[in-house]
């Protein structure tokens, strides 16, 4: 899955007609393998995603036997031929077509599955950075896909976009089948990590001590700060970052894993919390921990258009002189 994710990262920032020149490719490349892939990963295999990586261990250790090489080289083989074919999928312009809403929903379903898998393997793997792990897979996917869809991955952000009025393009049904496409990713990479550890997850609920009181506020607070960026630097024309858009939105988890992540475990998305009830097959309350976290995140995407809509009101005020001048 993750040479998937590396071959799939450079298909989109480097080959990718469409989103070029740029100048984050080397960064949204190096970070798959940097964080992404061997924290999240790296516990269950290693984290090789590459053949000669993975020939040269396997020869290193000869005196321990020889062979996994193969295996190893036989599965990145097959995430590389899956990453050029979703390729395809998620960029048809580039290869004489047109672009589609099922490129669109494709993209929002692979950065959220990406996202959801790597948080469930950090916290199964009980790396000691997860939340530098999953703040550069998010990082990764919105270098990757944000030209394609907006990169939302989260239903929040989806919810914050369509509140804050600055996306025409993006519709209340439009955001109804981008939200459906996120949570079907959370939930099937839920599964998958749950598969890749035999079965064993982990439940959604207020960390050791605290309560739903606390977790509402500490949801609340960081995914308005989630959201508020998102718009600050990626919907704003006036406080758009065009380079730094994926590294600004991917340290807002980094913040909010690490600051609250004892409190609620920092899901500041609706589609983390759904993923991850539905990773521990609903049970031990999470059902109603994943709603509960729902709403909370959805309220603070509200509060974040609110506030974005008062602090860049600049930003209607330029559109209004653009139509005057023209």
């Amino acid at each position: 899955l993750y040479t998937f994710m590396l071959c799939f990262v450079v298909l989109n920032v480097a080959a990718a007609k469409g989103n070029g020149p740029n100048q984050f490719y080397g960064l949204a490349i190096g970070f798959v393998i940097i964080a992404a892939g061997v924290y999240g990963s790296g516990m269950a295999s290693g984290g090789c995603f590459n053949p000669a990586v993975a020939i040269a261990i396997d020869v290193s250790s000869l005196n321990k036997g020889f062979g996994w090489c193969i295996v190893f080289f036989l599965w990145e083989a097959i995430g590389a031929v899956l990453a050029a074919v979703l390729f395809k999928v998620v960029r048809p312009d580039e290869f004489g077509g047109e672009k589609s809403a099922v490129a669109e929903l494709a993209s929002e379903f692979l950065g959220t599955f990406m996202l959801v898998l790597t948080v469930g393997l950090n916290v199964m793997g009980r790396t000691p950075d997860g939340a530098w792990s999953i703040a550069c897979s998010l990082m990764c996917m919105i270098y990757a896909l944000g030209n394609v869809s907006g990169a939302h991955f989260n239903p929040a952000v989806t919810v914050a976009i369509l509140a804050s009025g600055r996306c025409p393009d993006l519709t209340p049904a439009k955001a109804g089948k981008y939200i459906g496409a996120q949570l079907l990713g959370g939930m099937s990479a839920a599964l998958t990590y749950s598969g890749i550890y035999n079965g064993a997850s982990f439940k959604l609920g207020p960390g050791a001590g605290f309560g739903y009181g606390e977790v509402a506020i500490a949801e609340f607070i960081f995914t308005f700060l989630l959201c508020y960026v998102v718009l600050c630097v990626a919907v704003s024309p006036t406080t758009k970052a065009e380079q730094m858009f994926g590294l600004a939105i991917g340290s807002c988890l980094t913040c909010g894993v690490n600051a609250i992540g004892a409190v609620s475990g920092g899901a500041l998305n609706p589609a983390v919390s759904v993923g991850i009830a539905t990773g521990h097959r609903f049970g031990d309350g999470s059902l109603v921990a994943a709603i509960a976290f729902s709403l909370f995140e959805f309220a603070a995407a509200g509060a974040a258009a609110g506030a974005f809509m008062a602090t860049h009101a600049v930003d209607k005020q330029g559109d209004k002189l653009e139509g005057e001048t023209a």
